[in-house]
């Protein structure tokens, strides 16, 4: 099985955490893949899926047969959390960093600078790392986390030396 990511910007069509919820709903009845997990910016103007599945056809088709325009599809893998964790959803996330990977940098040294640089996390100890979701083509990846404000994961990640392309506030799903 594969992870897929299914990013999608929902052009104003959901605007409540509840109609968003019911969405996802009706988009698990319909599928036999596993969603692993689903974020949405707290405006509502982007949503990320994970996938695992054998293909990603039939993913796109049911997210836009639901009003969902799949705007970037990727291959992924999981870093810096195990898949059956993520799965769980029981940490806390609320920010999202979007960085656009340079194209002269590989999955060895992306994987060798992230296990270097974390220790340094621990100097802004109220921002949580969760996880990472790298594409496989090494074009971005997106991290998770749990912080205070935008300020703080700012400090983060100039903490272990790692970039931001875009943060986007995540909505609170409890």
């Amino acid at each position: 099985m594969t992870l897929y990511l299914m990013e999608s910007s929902l052009n104003d069509s959901i605007q409540t955490k509840e109609a968003f919820e019911e969405k996802v709903s009706t988009i698990q009845g319909k599928l036999s893949e596993e969603l692993i997990e689903v974020q949405v910016a707290a405006d509502f103007n982007r949503a990320f899926f994970i996938f695992e599945a054998e293909d990603d056809t039939i993913l796109e088709m049911n997210l836009t047969a639901e009003g969902l325009p799949v705007d970037l599809k990727k291959e992924v893998r999981i870093v810096g959390q195990e898949l059956e964790e993520a799965k769980k959803q029981t940490d806390k996330i609320n920010y999202l960093v979007e960085w656009n990977l340079p194209e002269d940098l590989t999955m060895d040294a992306y994987l060798e600078r992230k296990k270097k640089n974390s220790v340094h996390y621990a100097e802004v100890p109220e921002v949580e790392f969760s996880r990472t979701y790298v594409c496989e083509d090494m074009t971005k990846c997106l991290c998770f986390y749990d912080a205070p404000d935008d300020e703080s994961v700012v400090r983060a990640r100039e903490a272990v030396k790692a970039p931001i392309d875009s943060i986007t506030q995540l909505s609170d799903k409890k």
